[in-house]
């Protein structure tokens, strides 16, 4: 895929800032990217992450620090150098909920349109096994496109995921599920869309046992279980705050090592 405009711009330190002219949003839109210096590799793994709602580009970036992790973690941990792709959900009213909506298909620029991007800034993720995460509203997204599309993602990882859309959104945005005017095809909640993955990526999810969604966390797990779908589910103390997201989102990378066999 092509983008009829690209501005991109290197602020340093492996950090760059760019806004495509999204096809499948019909307008701009903005992605972060972490490119760890000084890397010697033929092919880069892609993590994309996702925010939540209220959030955009820079928030796992400068809220959680995803970059600093990723770089104690392949100090520390020897995580093999991965590439975060940060990208804004769209930006429809409080949070487009990362799916397809009648005017600009949210999914499709997550999927189709971010790793295009990747590539752009550094080639070597374009071969490279794919991973997806995110947060809130985020490890919605992450869930319900890593498991739409196994062929594209090797890995999943959220934490304290909405588990369907768009009505626990309720709780968190000003717009009405009325003007949700959507289009899928596909199911809105996570466990019908794990029921119909023929073949299942590395599947993981954790929630803070404070969080206001560990109930849905909880009965998510329930329910893989109950229909035999493997995956990791974990709780840790804390709540829906950006301290629980910068102490997990660890969590969520070294099990993409181990995705990797590393």
């Amino acid at each position: 895929m092509s983008f009829r405009t690209f501005e991109s711009a290197s602020i340093g330190n492996g950090i760059h800032h760019v806004t495509v002219k999204s096809v499948a949003l019909h307008r701009r839109a903005d992605i972060s990217f972490y490119v760890p210096p000084d890397v010697t590799v033929e092919k880069l793994p892609l993590v994309i992450l996702l925010h939540g709602v209220y959030g955009s580009h820079w928030a796992w970036l400068y809220k959680g620090g995803a970059h600093q992790v990723l770089d104690r973690l392949i100090k520390e941990e020897k995580l093999p150098p991965m590439m975060l792709a940060m990208p804004s959900d769209g930006l429809w009213g409080d949070g487009s909920g990362y799916v397809r909506h009648r005017d600009a298909d949210y999914a499709s620029w997550i999927v189709d349109e971010v790793p295009d991007a990747a590539a752009e800034i550094d080639p070597r993720c374009k071969d490279a096994p794919r991973f997806i995460g995110g947060l809130s509203m985020g490890g919605y997204g992450a869930l319900r496109l890593g498991l739409l599309n196994p062929k594209k993602f090797a890995g999943i990882s959220a934490h304290s995921s909405i588990t369907d859309v768009p009505p626990q959104m309720r709780d968190f945005v000003e717009e009405s599920l009325a003007e949700f005017d959507l289009t899928e095809t596909e199911p809105l909640a996570v466990i019908e869309c794990a029921k119909l993955c023929s073949r299942l990526p590395h599947l993981r999810f954790d929630c803070g046992t404070e969080d206001i969604l560990i109930e849905h966390n909880r009965k998510l797990h329930r329910d893989l279980e109950a229909a035999g779908i493997p995956h990791v589910y974990e709780e840790f103390p804390g709540g829906h705050t950006w301290e629980y997201w910068n102490t997990h989102v660890a969590d969520t990378l070294l099990f993409f090592k181990a995705c990797l066999g590393v």
